[in-house]
């Protein structure tokens, strides 16, 4: 309830209960409507007193943005009013509290629930991108959950918004010093890319528990900013090879370096295509019918990889669905994909693994004719180090990268290998390499699909059980 000494204001059509936060100009209150539906709200109370002439820009802009859109990952304005002391945004009410909270319960959150929270983010982000909107104020606090179990992230706080296409410049001061790129600290000229630092900043503290320039004071905080030293990502906990690339390239200090909104919106962590949503099922059903067909056709490779690419339809589809029903069937049918693929996996390697075992006498006569180039000796002895390694049945992430590294050093090799007989040898060996590396690449990737389809699998029978 509010607290006593403090209460809240009234409003005709709305109880106004407990506080729910303060800030500099504008206080937010659970309400209840008082007709009908007793529908439950946030009203946030702008007092016109403290209001100056650049907050009442912002607070009309807050408003001009709010009223025009609507999407399922920002948090939506009902209505707005006023009277003779305040202006009332009436939002839509998120009952599991904000981001910063729901950090701090946990400390830190798993890469796989960091990464559901950063696809809910882009996604409004997208959708504001596309209409060229800045929200310039992004950090955990302004990042809302709609409930305590299962939460939808809703984007909040519009306050400092701006509409900005990608090449408008402003030099004004916004946002929150701990979230706030370098070039605005800087009172630099800016762009739209500074929503993207701060993005970086929130996936950094969601993950390691803290940002990256926590600091005792402003003048340690604004030293750390400023400073021109790479940002040093922790050792642990281990992070996927996407996730650390992505943090790298969005705390980039140099907004041109940055990574871009059309790069981060397509980057492999972020992975909209696959993030949970209406269409997930409808893609994944899709993707089996083919599968299905290529399996009865006897085109066993074909019909492994389309039941692999269903499998990362499906699990986004079981965490989307809140139905308990549907969800035991997508879940029974998940488990029957999975047998299946299994299956023909078991098919495919057995084929493949004896086509690529196969003596590869030109491989002995290029290492003879590689005697007087170290450089080449010693790319090609890494090539047979990783060859050695898949065969032993270590075909996992670091074979690929051994695979990846000798190839990389082979083909500027090759670039510089004049005409003749190693040049032929030198260049059929870099192909059967590569094909080696991408039968790899699939077989990680079909055993990830194949995973992650176990761990929804498994997940979502401990949350039913759970709700039981």
């Amino acid at each position: 309830m509010a607290r006593a000494g403090w209460a809240p204001p009234r409003l005709d059509e709305f109880i106004l209960t407990e506080r729910l936060g303060t800030g500099t100009y504008a206080t937010v209150y659970k309400a209840y409507r008082k007709k009908n539906t007793r529908e439950v709200v946030a009203v946030k109370c702008v007092s016109k007193r403290s209001l100056n002439r650049v907050s009442v820009e912002n607070l009309l802009t807050e408003i001009e943005i709010l009223k025009t859109i609507r999407h399922p990952h920002i948090v939506e304005l009902k209505d707005f009013q006023w009277d003779s002391d305040h202006i009332y945004l009436i939002m839509e009410f998120c009952a599991g509290g904000d981001l910063s909270h729901f950090i701090r319960m946990r400390r830190i959150l798993p890469e796989k629930v960091a990464r559901i929270f950063l696809q809910q983010l882009a996604c409004a982000l997208k959708f504001l991108h596309d209409h060229n909107i800045s929200h310039l104020d992004l950090k955990p606090q302004n990042i809302l959950l709609s409930a305590p179990e299962n939460p939808q992230l809703k984007l909040a706080d519009f306050g400092f918004a701006q509409y900005m296409s990608p090449w408008d410049e402003k030099h004004v001061l916004r946002g929150s010093p701990l979230y706030m790129a370098p070039e605005m600290v800087c009172c630099q000229q800016y762009d739209a890319r500074v929503d993207l630092w701060s993005v970086g900043v929130i996936l950094y503290e969601a993950l390691f528990g803290r940002p990256p320039f926590a600091s005792r004071s402003f003048a340690e905080l604004e030293e750390k900013i400023r400073s021109d030293r790479v940002i040093e990502l922790p050792s642990r906990p281990r992070l996927s090879p996407e996730c650390r690339d992505l943090l790298q390239r969005l705390l980039e200090r140099d907004p041109l370096k940055r990574i871009s909104f059309e790069q981060f919106f397509a980057h492999p962590f972020v992975d909209m295509e696959h993030m949970p949503s209406p269409e997930s099922l409808g893609k994944a059903t899709s993707l089996v019918v083919e599968a299905v067909k290529k399996d009865q056709e006897g085109d066993v490779s074909a019909a492994l990889s389309l039941y692999c690419k269903a499998l990362e339809y499906f699990v986004p589809a079981l965490h989307y669905e809140s139905d308990a029903r549907r969800k035991e069937a997508i879940r029974a049918k998940v488990g029957q994909y999975i047998s299946r693929a299994e299956e023909l996996k078991a098919l495919v390697m057995c084929d493949s693994k004896s086509l690529l075992r196969q003596a590869n006498p030109a491989r002995e006569i290029l290492k003879e004719m590689a005697k007087d180039k170290p450089r080449l000796c010693a790319a090609l002895e890494m090539a047979s180090a990783a060859i050695a390694k898949e065969e032993e049945g270590k075909d996992d992430g670091d074979t690929l990268e051994l695979y990846q590294q000798s190839l990389g050093e082979l083909l500027l090799i090759l670039a510089a290998e004049p005409a003749g007989r190693r040049r032929e040898l030198l260049h059929a060996e870099i192909q059967a390499l590569m094909a080696r590396a991408e039968y790899l690449k699939d077989q990680i990737k079909m055993r990830e699909a194949q995973s992650m389809g176990k761990e929804a699998l498994a997940e979502s029978v401990r949350s039913s059980c759970t709700l039981q």
